[in-house]
């Protein structure tokens, strides 16, 4: 005891102050199991919670495929003869492990003539309910192929092709995937980990949750 000051109390109180004032860049926060890492862009500090994020490995193409067709409905875009974006709702019916997806449209579709053009297409994945967004970008291809159309055939298709998976006005879209994306947001209680800890630290949060790239 010295002037009736613990010494340990003083040295843990001095240790705070230094640690208080290092910076937190490059700094590994834990939170439950989920931890934020902080780090500097420009002369703006980032936090990013972070679960898993990474680059392609060999798990995340059949990760891919499953938000795919768990989600299935997705918005196809195209580009016009005038090089404007065209963007229309379609629904994946086979994801193969060669990169492939597989949507049926009509000859007389817009997208025919676009595809012609330019075979660069995108599609967008999105279920707010589960916080999960998928990001595609590819060629597309039409082609006529009425041994793939049985393949792919369901019932609920003859509201769009009476004639079956042999009518004339059936077309087969492959797109061959070349990037892809997704993104799995967590539950509130990470938002609110990721809340608490930017409004201790005074860094805004950047990414929350999960992210993948395939290339």
């Amino acid at each position: 005891m010295r002037g009736g000051v613990c010494l340990d109390a003083t040295a843990r109180s001095r240790k705070a102050r230094i640690l208080k004032a290092r910076p937190l860049f490059g700094k590994r926060l834990i939170f439950g199991g989920t931890f934020a890492l902080v780090h500097s862009r420009g002369r703006v500090h980032y936090l990013t919670m972070l679960q898993t994020m990474s680059h392609s490995d060999p798990g995340d193409l059949a990760k891919l495929g499953e938000l795919i067709l768990d989600i299935r409905v997705a918005l196809l875009t195209t580009v016009d003869r005038d090089g404007r974006f065209h963007a229309r709702p379609v629904q994946t019916l086979k994801v193969e492990a060669d990169r492939t997806l597989w949507f049926f449209t009509d000859w007389s579709s817009p997208k025919v003539d676009e595809l012609h053009h330019d075979v660069r297409v995108s599609l967008g994945y999105a279920d707010s309910t589960k916080n999960v967004y998928v990001a595609v970008t590819g060629s597309g291809r039409l082609i006529r192929d009425s041994q793939k159309a049985k393949e792919l055939w369901s019932i609920e298709q003859r509201a769009y092709y009476p004639e079956g998976p042999e009518d004339e006005r059936l077309a087969l879209l492959r797109v061959v995937i070349e990037r892809a994306e997704y993104w799995i947001a967590p539950g509130r209680v990470s938002y609110i980990v990721a809340a608490v800890t930017a409004a201790v630290t005074g860094t805004p949060a950047g990414i929350i949750g999960e992210n993948r790239k395939i290339e």
